[in-house]
């Protein structure tokens, strides 16, 4: 097989937007489409769906794009990599259609186990099992993309044969798709599919994982010293593991994109990069003119007004907690430290230094328990193109932070699993080297990162320890 001659593509379904790359066997993206999602529906506190059938439309609109960009043989095209968002609950009817709008992850429906209220359901699966589905007809799913409340059995990569598990998890064994391992053809495209995203019918449509593990395997992040930090709405950090580690404190276990291996992920943070998009909003306007006098992006314009902050923002601190967990609802959104000299570049900067620091305590809790002394992180997701943001990552972890070319990572993780799956590559590891390609590395400012340490250890770690409790206190009276 020539290099070069020959493609895959990558979905990646994420949760504000759902992306189609079309790559070649050098890891070089060829063209792609992208599509927003609907504002999700969100009428009370605790309810967060999908509107109809946005999720397949989206994709079908993404497709569609990447499809009428392509230039080459569509022969050529040798299968797809679904990767869709992880942690969320479709309900589907016998024939695989909706029979209610798809739980999204920020739902608290899915921190309870399932209950079966509507007759119509006959089966309960994942985004990923709803969306191979749409492709296939097929009611099978990837093993590795069931976190949550899901009776899986992380050490067999199968459904729990425990009556008890089932039990407690409450979703009847008839009920659930069919489980295949990362890097395996769970179907084919079919005509109909075909006629609606553009995408060649036949072609192979290939299992991946979680939307976080995928991005790992696209990161190409190795085993040993390194970490990823993974910038998305939900933000997360991981590094690479060999076992299924039960009874962590400080992590949890998920399944990777590489059959029987492991990601262990730290802590995140909730509608971590949404709040950048946020803030960046409120400015509306006046910073989308001063992009296009510029020639450049709002996010650009806002980066290169922050790089004439301080490190430290001048004492301007942010937590940022716009989206509470489910055990602690009346955590919140929070900037202190204002005073006159500070502007909308200081807050900037603050909430860009909020979320590294805020990952760095994750990811050395979690490494601490591993026993691991970082040497480097990965960071990835469309964060990572502003200079501004990897700077202050290399500067508040003290260590090199390495930006790969493609900053998509799940986009290109489902293309490795989709070259693996084909025979393109013999194994995961030949088709990370060959497509996964650095593109700089950050280095640590050392008067930055011991303003940084400073702020950590004095101020920054015991922030919440104060600021919850009034929180709490607060809380029952904006419910009422």
């Amino acid at each position: 097989m020539k290099m070069g001659k020959k493609f895959v593509i990558g979905l990646d379904g994420g949760t504000q937007s759902s992306k189609v790359v079309i790559f070649d066997l050098a890891g070089n993206i060829v063209c792609q489409g992208k599509k927003d999602l609907q504002p999700m529906h969100m009428p009370k506190p605790g309810v967060a769906e999908h509107p109809g059938d946005d999720l397949w439309d989206t994709i079908v609109a993404a497709s569609r794009q990447a499809m009428e960009r392509f230039s080459g043989d569509v022969k050529s095209i040798l299968g797809i990599g679904l990767c869709t968002i992880r942690c969320c609950r479709a309900c589907l009817k016998a024939d695989g259609r909706l029979a209610s709008p798809v739980l999204n992850w920020m739902d608290l429906r899915l921190a309870r186990p399932y209950e079966h209220e509507d007759p119509q359901v006959r089966y309960v699966t994942t985004t990923s099992g709803y969306i191979t589905h749409r492709f296939t007809g097929q009611f099978k799913d990837t093993a590795a993309n069931y976190e949550g409340m899901w009776p899986i059995d992380k050490d067999t990569w199968q459904w729990s044969e425990d009556p008890e598990v089932l039990k407690a998890f409450n979703v009847p064994r008839e009920n659930l798709f069919k489980l295949e391992m990362p890097g395996s053809v769970l179907g084919h495209v079919t005509d109909r599919a075909s006629e609606e995203t553009g995408i060649p019918a036949g072609i192979p449509v290939v299992a991946t994982a979680n939307d976080k593990a995928v991005e790992a395997l696209g990161a190409g992040l190795p085993p040993g010293k390194t970490a990823l930090v993974s910038l998305g709405t939900y933000i997360g950090g991981m590094v690479y593991g060999e076992k299924n580690v039960k009874d962590a404190k400080t992590f949890f276990t998920n399944l990777a994109s590489i059959p029987h291996h492991y990601l262990y992920e730290s802590g995140g943070i909730r509608q971590g990069m949404w709040t950048v998009s946020w803030f960046r909003n409120l400015f509306g306007e006046d910073v989308v003119k001063k992009a296009r006098l510029q020639g450049t992006s709002p996010e650009e314009v806002l980066n290169r007004e922050a790089q004439k902050v301080a490190a430290g923002s001048d004492g301007l601190m942010t937590v940022p907690e716009w989206l509470a967990p489910p055990e602690k609802p009346f955590k919140k959104g929070i900037m202190i430290g204002f005073n006159g000299r500070h502007t909308r570049a200081h807050m900037h900067r603050s909430i860009l230094e909020a979320i590294a620091l805020t990952m760095k305590n994750h990811v050395d809790a979690m490494c601490r328990e591993l026993d691991i002394e970082l040497e480097q992180i990965i960071v990835s997701g469309g964060g990572s193109s502003g200079e501004l943001f990897m700077q202050i990552f290399s500067d508040v972890f003290g260590i090199p932070a390495v930006r790969n070319v493609v900053n998509g990572a799940a986009g290109l993780g489902s293309a490795i699993c989709a070259a693996v799956a084909v025979g393109a590559y013999d194994q995961f590891g030949t088709a990370i080297e060959k497509m996964v390609k650095i593109r700089d590395v950050f280095h640590p400012i050392e008067e930055n990162t011991v303003v940084y340490d400073k702020m950590n250890h004095d101020v920054y770690k015991h922030l919440t320890s104060v600021t919850d409790v009034i929180l709490e206190k607060s809380y029952p009276i904006f419910q009422q």
